[in-house]
């Protein structure tokens, strides 16, 4: 398992997916998963540490982890099979959850838990971005800085 960092979100053209990217910490391989608007905003929030004025379900989630004393070890992106990828929860009791990765990752980010990709996921999907495209993440990370939450389409009731 190799530790990823969460790059960000953002919409892909033209087809309005949103997507989280995401970087092996220490590596040179990029993760895009393609997800839902509803878990873009989710990790949008995360990211801008932005609290809505009712609790999302990844707030709630967190909320009943404190409230019960479990706590999230680690997500694990364990697999991909056909253009589908599959995560687990691992929480400190040993129980393992499986969830989709968008989920998986926005609980991740509210409760500051690390993130690990499978060596067979990211040797399948990881792509290696040469140094000459390095400006191109430079100008997501910006892209990522000018966006909001509200840009996804979702309400956030």
């Amino acid at each position: 398992m190799n530790q990823l960092d969460v790059v960000g979100v953002r919409v892909e053209m033209p087809n309005n997916q949103p997507i989280v990217l995401l970087r092996e910490a220490g590596g040179d391989r990029y993760l895009p998963i393609w997800i839902g608007p509803g878990e873009a905003t989710a990790i949008a929030f995360a990211q801008q540490g932005m609290t809505p004025p009712r609790p999302l379900t990844h707030d709630l989630f967190k909320d009943v982890l404190e409230a019960i004393g479990e706590e999230l070890d680690a997500v694990r992106i364990t697999d991909l099979r056909d253009g589908v990828f599959y995560a687990e929860l691992v929480f400190a009791s040993g129980a393992e959850v499986s969830a989709r990765p968008s989920d998986a990752i926005a609980l991740a980010l509210r409760t500051g838990t690390p993130i690990y990709g499978s060596d067979d996921v990211l040797d399948d999907a990881g792509i290696i971005i040469p140094d000459e495209q390095e400006d191109e993440v430079e100008r997501f990370r910006e892209f990522l800085d000018q966006i909001s939450p509200e840009d996804f389409g979702t309400s956030n009731q």
